[in-house]
This record gives C-alpha cells, structure tokens and sequence, in this order.
C-alpha cells in the first residue's frame, strides 16, 4: 500500500479531477469547458494531462458526444465521492453546535481554580452540551504549556502571571487573601500584628515550601512567626484548621466556598498580602476555533 510520501505528486493535479466529473457529466468538451468557466482549448489541454496522468484514454468521442472508457465508469463514482468529501470537510467550514457536540472539553486548571470552579464549570458546560464530556486536568505556572500541548487542553485557568508567547489570555478578577482559623480557639477580635505573629501558623502551599513574601513583611517589622504545616491542599489545611489553634492566610474565595459546616470564620489580615489576578488561558492556534469562542464564553460567563 503506498503512503503519501511514495507518491509522485509532481504530476498529480487534483484540478484535474474536477475536470473528469464535469466530462464524466456532461459527455461534450465545450459544454464541460462552458460549465467550468474556462476556454475548449484549455479544457482540451486539460484532458491530455489527465490522459497522461490516469495512462488511460477515459473519454472516446463517438458521434457528438465523449463517451467514457471502461475504466472511466470504473473510477467515477470513487472521483465524485472524492471531491463530495473534500467540499465538505475542507472547504465548508460547518458551525459548531454545542447542542450537538459530544467531543470532550478540556480545562486545565491549578488547585485554586480546580476547588472553586469545577462544579460550575460543569454544570455550565453540560447545560449548553448535554452530550459532551469535560475533562479538568491539574496544571500549575511551570507545566500548563506542555500539558496544553500535550493534553490538547481547550482553555486553562488560574493565575498565570507570565504568560508564554503562544498563549493568550483574558482577565477575570483579582483574588485577595484572608485569614482563617477556628474562633472557638482564638480571639479575631482586635487581631494586632504581634498576636498574629505569634500564633502558629498554616500554609497552603504547592511547592511544600515553609516561607512566604509574609514572612519578609513581618521581617520588615521586627517579626517572625512560626509556620508548623503546609500542604498543598487546602482541605488539608481546612480540616486541620477546626479544632486547634493554627490560623491560616488563604485565597478569599476557598476560604468562603459553600460546604462547610465547620464553623471557621474569615478576617482581614493585619499586613498587606499581595492579591493576585486570575486568567483564562489558550493557545494562541485556537483563538478563531468555533469550539474554543464558545467555551471561553462559557467559562467566562460561568465565572463572572
């Protein structure tokens, strides 16, 4: 069986596949020529190449009219077929049609952006595409371009901050940091500086590091604190939270997510914590793809 690249495609013209149906159709030279927007003589010409090309005669003029050769009839229907599915998967662009999409959507989103959205996400999704399937893959700022690629990832999101240039992004808001903690435990009442420094403290962290940028601002101030967990994971560091005295600065939006019944409570912290801006992320390639304008504008409107 040959492959394309065993092919000689120097001497193969696809036009002149068209210029078989239209003789195959209209059996005349000059009504072919007319129906083709072209000259006799050119159509003629064209004839002779595909002559060469297929080394058979295909059309034989009897009469007024060019009647196709055995092997004509014989590659006919496989030449129409042809140039039906070319027309129709190469150049008729077909709408996309949520409704009817039952491919699988693929958002690559960091642990931030996974607890909080993913249910909505779904659901919006699904709302819009009943038949699709959606797949939420884990992606921080180090790995999101390779498994976009790899992945062949639709859109991700979370805070991205230096964007690769084969990315695009669109903003959707700026996400600020809370304290929380267990007030059966501690005071949040009149939180100075110095008490929230003394009190043992709780990291949510995705590198397992035990120091942040509010670290260097307690330095700042004469202060330290002592950091005795971290985890990657928030519900880690929420469920450590109840019951013990260990507090917390974490993304606003975790720490009041629906469904907990945990009783911890939320306050502002007693120095600046840099807030940070989360995006919607995507290849640069799939900016015009129908599938991917009407995703981002889910996800988009699903968020905001």
């Amino acid at each position: 069986m040959k492959v394309l690249g065993d092919l000689n495609w120097k001497n193969m013209d696809l036009n002149l596949l068209v210029v078989f149906s239209q003789l195959y159709r209209y059996r005349s030279v000059s009504v072919a020529a007319e129906m083709g927007f072209v000259s006799q003589s050119a159509m003629s010409h064209s004839l002779g190449r595909l002559r060469i090309m297929l080394d058979d005669p295909l059309f034989e003029r009897k009469g007024h009219k060019m009647e196709p050769t055995e092997y004509a009839h014989k590659i006919a229907p496989f030449i129409d077929g042809l140039l039906e599915s070319i027309s129709r998967e190469l150049l008729t662009r077909r709408e996309f049609c949520p409704s009817q999409f039952e491919g699988v959507c693929r958002i690559g989103l960091t642990d931030y952006a996974e607890f909080i959205f993913a249910a909505q996400l779904y659901d919006a999704i699904r709302s819009e595409a009943p038949n699709a399937q959606v797949s939420f893959v884990n992606v921080n700022r180090q790995n999101y371009l390779s498994l976009t690629e790899q992945e062949k990832l639709d859109v991700v999101i979370g805070s991205i901050p230096q964007l690769d240039s084969k990315f695009c992004a669109q903003y959707l808001y700026t996400e600020r940091h809370v304290c929380l903690c267990d007030p059966k435990l501690i005071d949040v009442q009149g939180m100075t500086l110095e008490k929230f420094a003394a009190l043992e403290q709780a990291l949510v962290s995705t590198d397992g590091s035990l120091t942040t940028q509010t670290d260097k601002t307690l330095a700042s101030y004469g202060l330290s604190r002592r950091v005795s967990l971290a985890s990657r994971n928030f519900l880690t560091i929420r469920h450590l939270l109840a019951g013990r005295e260990l507090i917390a600065i974490v993304p606003e939006r975790m720490a009041k997510a629906n469904g907990f019944d945990d009783g911890l409570v939320t306050f502002q912290p007693p120095l600046a914590v840099a807030d940070f801006d989360i995006s919607l992320v995507w290849h640069s390639s799939a900016t015009q793809s129908d599938k991917g304008l009407w995703l981002r504008g889910v996800v988009k409107a699903s968020i905001e």
